[in-house]
Order: structure tokens, then sequence, then C-alpha cells
């Protein structure tokens, strides 16, 4: 008899993939998984419809077509004032996930520790589990979801490899200050530990606020990898273009890891960002105004509702409170209820976490949608 063991025992399917399909089997509104439901902007269409009638429908170099990292190296120059090496310290990838999937691969080892702040993003769990390391979970005290940095401290050891820092924050929504790096580097600074920073909302900080990179930081140069996306940046998600940047040394252990998972991203998607990147730097300029004030549409809505919230700080997330409607109700329920009964959907903010608080009474939902769908779904909320 074949017997099957699986790596990932307690792994089943993803919240977003249950959400999602809930949404399309109630037919209801779906402010669920984070996708915009507007289009790209047309000169970038058109740039991947010509790159596709030039030819360029084979193979890319593996590391990514260098027209494209030099457009991310110019961008973090004229940006962080950072300088880059396009060839050696930049990577286009098949999405984020895979490179965040390939650089904990790269870097975690048997027995290697692992420090996650929850809630986080479900990949990032997994990937450590099948490096053969172990996640350390630290949770984020609502409603700030400030870090405990004395938490971290206690709970750096000899087995720490890498602490994964997720600013702007999924699903939260918070940013990491300047002093917020400053105590991280404090603490790692005399181990051995690598810092994974995923960075995919970068360009999605609201309120003047500012982002910092973890490669902005020298302490922080040498032992950094970053991760971004294309898809977040350029309204694409189904294009499933990322990178990551990392030091040469760096870079070539998840170079090592990377080639045997994906050979190379999509060309042409790749040929279409240079260029559209290239001809239009004003659109990653324009993004924070641009999703404020969806985020400020999305917010007015409920105003008068029951739900309460802290406007979210970044991403395209903003998470709400339902202590006043249903506090009998788990997250996971409401989502139920609310699918069910109202024909709308987002995700519990439980399905982020090892071990959720009990107290939690979160949803996250995703604001990346056209003015009519978010008055849509404010008129449906405000009626729970």
């Amino acid at each position: 008899m074949l017997q099957l063991q699986s790596k990932l025992p307690n792994q089943g399917v993803t919240i977003f993939s249950v959400m999602t399909e809930l949404a399309q089997r109630l037919n209801a509104l779906n402010l669920a998984q984070g996708f915009p439901d507007f289009p790209a902007p047309p000169a970038l269409l058109e740039a991947l419809c010509q790159a596709t009638m030039d030819g360029h429908n084979q193979y890319s170099a593996g590391d990514g077509v260098l027209a494209l990292r030099e457009q991310m190296a110019q961008q973090f120059l004229q940006r962080d004032a950072l300088q880059l090496d396009p060839i050696s310290e930049i990577s286009i990838t098949s999405g984020a996930t895979i490179a965040i999937f390939c650089a904990i691969q790269a870097c975690v080892h048997t027995d290697d520790e692992v420090i996650i702040f929850d809630p986080s993003y479900d990949s990032y769990a997994p990937a450590v589990r099948l490096a053969g390391g172990t996640s350390i979970h630290i949770n984020l005290p609502a409603p700030s979801f400030q870090v405990d940095w004395q938490k971290v401290k206690d709970s750096i050891n000899s087995k720490t490899r890498m602490i994964i820092v997720n600013t702007p924050h999924n699903p939260t929504g918070a940013v990491w200050s300047q002093q917020d790096w400053q105590q991280l580097i404090t603490l790692i600074q005399a181990h051995n530990i690598i810092v994974l920073s995923d960075e995919v909302y970068e360009h999605l900080v609201f309120d003047g606020q500012q982002h910092y990179s973890a490669l902005q930081f020298p302490e922080l140069r040498e032992r950094s990898l970053v991760i971004g996306s294309f898809g977040k940046s350029h309204h694409v998600t189904g294009w499933k273009t990322g990178y990551c940047v990392a030091a040469a040394p760096l870079m070539q252990l998840f170079r090592q890891v990377y080639q045997f998972a994906n050979f190379c991203g999509t060309t042409p998607c790749q040929i279409a960002l240079a260029s559209y990147m290239q001809q239009h730097p004003e659109h990653v300029q324009q993004l924070p105004q641009f999703y404020q004030a969806k985020r400020d549409v999305f917010n007015a809505q409920l105003v008068n509702s029951r739900f309460t919230f802290t406007p979210t700080q970044g991403t395209y997330f903003q998470s709400l409170d339902y202590s006043a409607i249903r506090p009998d109700l788990t997250d996971i329920e409401m989502c139920h209820w609310l699918a069910e009964q109202h024909k709308i959907v987002a995700i519990p903010l439980s399905a982020f976490y090892q071990q959720a608080p009990a107290s939690l009474k979160l949803l996250r939902f995703c604001f990346a949608k056209t003015d009519q769908t978010l008055h849509r779904a404010g008129e449906i909320l405000s009626q729970c």
C-alpha cells in the first residue's frame, strides 16, 4: 500500500481561496482578496501588446530582464539614495510569494529559528517549516499593532537565523518608523541574523508618512533581502511579477535556490514594465495619493455605521471592528454571516495568526476598488 505523509499536515486551503469561493458561490461583493477591480494603466497594457508583437515571447535571463532591473535600481536611487548593482543585487521573480519562499529556503537550515510577527502573511510559516526551521511567533497587540521590542529581545537566541519584517503591514496597514528599524538594528547587530523584509506595499503609505526600506540602513545593507511586487504597484496582480534585492553574497544564495524553483519570469510582462517605468516615473510617485483617496472614500461610507476603525496607515486594506454588531460571533463566523446575510465578503484577521487573541473582532477589507464598488460596499456595511 502506498503511504503518503504530508510535509504540511496542518495546512488546509488558504483563507483567501475559501472566501473567494464563498463570494463566487453567493454572488457576493468580494472585498476579501487583495486585487484591484479597475484596469491597469492603458500605456502599460499597450506596452505589453507591443512587447509580444516585437517577439519578446521566449525565456528571459533567469535573473530577469536587465532593463527592468535597471529601472528598479533607478527607483531605489531616486527614493532612497541607494546605489544598487542591477546585475548582482537585483533579481526579477514570478511574484513576491515565490521570492519570499526562495529567500527562506536559501537562508534557513534545519533547526534554525525564524521570528514572525503576527498577524502575518500566511506563506511565511509554511516556508520556514519546509526549510526545516521553526517559526517563533510574536503577536502585535491591537489596535496599534506596534512591535514589543522586549519580546523580540527575549526571543533571540543562538538558533535565531532570520526575522521577517513586513512594512507596510498586511493585514493591519501599520508602517514601521525609523525608530522601529533602529530598535531592530540594536537587537541583531551582534548576532548572525538575516532580515527578510517584505515591502510589497512600499508605495502605499498615507497621511504624509515615509516608507523606510531595510536596505536604507547601512547596518542592514549586507544582511537583508527585500521583496517587492510590480503587481501591487502597477495594478496587475495577475502578471505575477516581483523582485528580490540584496547585497551580492546574499543574492548569490537566493539565486542558487530560485533557479530551481522557477527558471525565469514572464518575459513580455518584464519588457512592458521596464518600458512603462521609464516613460512614466510619475506612476509610483502618485500611488500614495491615489490609494489614500480610495481609503478615504471607503471609510467615509462607514462614519454612520456600527463598525469602528482607525484609518489604515498603508497597504490597500482597512480593518474594521465589528464588536458593536455581532460580538457573539468569531471573526470567521462574522465573515460567513456577512456573506450569507449581506452579500459582502471580507477576510478574518485570525487567519493571519498562529494563535489569535480570543478577543479579536477585526475583519480585513480591500479598498483597491472602483469608487462605485466602494460606495456599494459602504451601503451594505452601513446596514449591518
